[in-house]
């Protein structure tokens, strides 16, 4: 079975665009795309940044255990769809999961050989500026998310890595170090 990456970390550390870099440096990790019941933003599109569901849809879809992860996040959901996962590692090919901290829990219990990488902001002033400069949420989401973080924050230690983005370029390059050390690790001999 392929490797399996959990990248997750607050809302705003840039778990996306550390994510798109690593994959340009790795092209074989290919991303699990998630669910959610949050709308489109500006150039997202559905099947390729999410599958977007209505509430309704993603409630049915919890119900039929058609999920590996599922988490309310900020009033929206999210999860890992099972068969979007198992498209995809059985292909052969590492897959890389960019969940919310709940999520990756879920997936540990599910898939304890999954390897869990937490993304870490150089500090609170500098999530809050990236949520502000996203210009996605209002004031009362960003204080939201920033409350969320928080407690996310004080879970870092659970994860086998943690990353710090202070500086993309370090961090992709200590992202690409884990993901070609621990498929090495796995790849049969």
């Amino acid at each position: 079975m392929a490797k399996v990456f959990v990248i997750t970390g607050p809302s705003g550390v840039g778990k996306g665009t550390l994510i798109r870099e690593l994959r340009d440096r790795v092209p074989e990790l290919e991303l699990s795309v998630s669910a959610t019941t949050r709308a489109p933003r500006p150039g997202e599109a559905d099947g390729v940044d999410y599958h977007f569901l209505t509430p309704e849809l993603f409630a049915a879809r919890v119900g039929e255990g058609a999920f590996v992860e599922h988490a309310e996040y900020s009033g929206r959901r999210y999860g890992t769809l099972r068969a979007e996962l198992d498209r995809r590692t059985s292909g052969g090919h590492p897959v890389v999961l960019e969940i919310e901290v709940q999520g990756a829990r879920q997936v540990r219990s599910a898939m304890p050989e999954a390897v869990q990488i937490f993304i870490v902001p150089p500090s609170t002033d500098t999530l809050r500026q990236r949520l502000v400069g996203r210009g996605t949420d209002d004031d009362e989401q960003v204080a939201a998310r920033l409350e969320v973080a928080v407690s996310e924050l004080a879970a870092q230690d659970e994860f086998d890595y943690k990353v710090t983005n202070a500086d993309l370029e370090t961090a992709v390059a200590e992202l690409v170090g884990i993901v070609r050390r621990e498929s090495a690790a796995s790849a049969p001999r």
